[in-house]
């Protein structure tokens, strides 16, 4: 495809939101009419979309490459892509490829100490608005009801919940992502430049803590929200790490009326992003950019939002409500996209290889991605027999327990439940694990624990462990092995670039060095 002919390209990237968090996949209680009426008339949804590992930056890591993050390690939040060690990204590629390439929000994606001007053209800073209320956006005390977590050892005190946020004269409450896409809009109503752009959006919301300003808090139904999953007696069958977080988060003496405000708040900051997702969209129409733009609408990992009991996120297992990701696509005109909610198996390591093919572009490394195009073009209806999540790490493997948070000794973090645990090898919290999940089963293999294995059909809250079950070891079985075959194909991938093994050297570095020593 000819640089000229090239789409443009939205990557629309909300942190946190969980799949079922959607109208349009049945989800009565979820407030998400712009996404809902983008899938019924343009785009493709897929129900079964799953992240690689379920925290931001190894996901991020992993969606933006085509790897799996044991391919190059990326298993912690604190390691992201070098592109001196052959860590390539799809910014840096689209923007190599002749795309201009327009940054706004967080990034969880490269290394922060090395500045973003080799991944994009331009990084968003903010608004004259956004700027002018800097000050009170940032002071949680100013934004948020005082003292919103109570005292220390408080039955709130570690559950991210606030509530309603307070607004001004009913005004919206301006937060860093409403800046950022009005920034964006703003971007793409004076953008004139013959090249083909790319807007980047990761978003902060629905991201802990939980809160949300009106009409967003006020607007989810309480009443439809769905059942809220269990945690099994005793934690039985489940990794240690989830009884050590709830025991440490100390929420759980609360009623379900207040899990349900909890609940709805989340509901309604991923309703808020809908409205922000909606505005984007009038502003790619209004400005004739809409049928030439490739949308693409993922989250990098879920949330459990009061499931078993738990708030927050986990980096070493994998509930659904934390693996499974919307995932929501758009193709240019030109590829006609065959509006639908689809059941195929998708991975999010399928992102950058879609848009690989949809630019044409062909980066040379190997990647483990399988476009998109033939399900969305309606070509096709299956795409994998299984997906993969992974996360964890090995004892002794001290780079990984993330001890740069504040909140890994400190009890006053917000994050200290989890990430003190993280941060400790006794009991082995945070041991290694990966998980292979099909539309009917799901098992997780677990380095110093006992494993897990879930009937979906049966137990679709995976609530009981059957991993000892006699019925299901034939199962077990083939998913291990095929488990090990994923492992093989995946392990690693091989540098393009190769070396001589003679001395031969570059003639004016060898120049330089004789004169170096001279």
């Amino acid at each position: 495809m000819s640089k000229s002919k090239r789409p443009n390209i939205v990557i629309f990237n909300p942190d946190e939101w969980r799949g079922d968090v959607l109208g349009h996949v049945g989800n009565p209680a979820a407030h998400t009419p712009n996404l809902d009426k983008f899938v019924e008339e343009d785009a493709v949804s897929f129900r079964n979309a799953f992240c690689q590992l379920p925290v931001c930056s190894p996901s991020r890591c992993s969606f933006m490459t085509g790897w799996y993050p044991h391919t190059r390690g990326h298993r912690t939040m604190h390691y992201l892509l070098h592109p001196e060690h052959y860590e390539t990204n799809l910014l840096k590629i689209l923007k190599e490829n002749g795309y201009f390439v327009w940054w706004g929000g967080k990034n969880d994606l490269v290394p922060g100490q090395d500045g973003h001007y080799k991944h994009c053209n331009k990084k968003y800073i903010g608004t004259f608005q956004y700027l002018k209320n800097l000050k009170k956006i940032i002071s949680q005390e100013k934004v948020y009801p005082r003292n919103w977590r109570g005292d220390p050892g408080g039955d709130n005190y570690y559950s991210f919940y606030v509530g309603k946020v307070p607004t001004e004269d009913g005004n919206e409450f301006y937060t860093r992502d409403v800046a950022r896409v009005d920034g964006a809009i703003s971007f793409i109503k004076k953008y004139r430049k013959r090249k083909p752009f790319c807007v980047y959006l990761p978003l902060s919301f629905p991201h802990p803590q939980y809160a949300v300003d009106d009409p967003w808090f006020s607007i989810i139904d309480r009443e439809k929200l769905p059942e809220r999953p269990q945690h099994p007696a005793n934690w039985e069958g489940k990794p240690k790490i989830l009884k050590g977080i709830w025991e440490n988060q100390n929420i759980s003496n609360w009623s379900e009326d207040r899990w349900n405000e909890l609940r709805a708040t989340y509901y309604g900051m991923c309703a808020k992003i809908d409205d922000c997702f909606g505005k984007l969209i009038s502003a790619l129409k209004e400005n004739g950019q809409y049928n030439n733009t490739a949308i693409f609408f993922l989250s990098d990992h879920g949330d459990f939002a009061g499931d078993y009991g738990l708030v927050e996120k986990n980096q070493n297992t994998f509930e659904d409500c934390l693996s499974r990701v919307p995932f929501i696509i758009k193709l240019p005109k030109s590829l006609s996209t065959k509006p639908q909610v689809s059941d195929a198996l998708v991975e999010l390591v399928d992102f950058s290889e879609t848009v690989f093919e949809i630019t044409g572009i062909s980066p040379e490394y190997t990647r483990f991605g399988k476009s998109l195009v033939p399900l969305l073009r309606g070509e096709a209806e299956e795409h994998r027999d299984a997906v993969f999540c992974e996360g964890g790490r090995l004892i002794g493997e001290t780079q990984a327990m993330e001890r740069e948070s504040k909140s890994s000794q400190n009890p006053a973090g917000l994050y200290w439940p989890r990430i003190s645990l993280q941060g400790t090898d006794e009991k082995a919290y945070h041991g290694k694990a990966t998980m292979i999940r099909t539309k009917k089963y799901k098992y997780i293999l677990r380095k110093y624990e006992k494993n897990e294995f879930y009937d979906l059909e049966k137990d679709p809250q995976e609530i009981n462990n059957q991993i000892d079950n006699p019925k299901y070891q034939d199962k077990i079985q083939k998913f291990k092995e095929r488990m090990l075959e994923w492992y093989m194909e995946t392990c690693d991938c091989i540098p393009v670039k190769t070396d001589n093994r003679g001395f031969r050297p570059n003639i004016k570095n060898w120049l330089k060095n004789l004169l170096r020593i001279s």
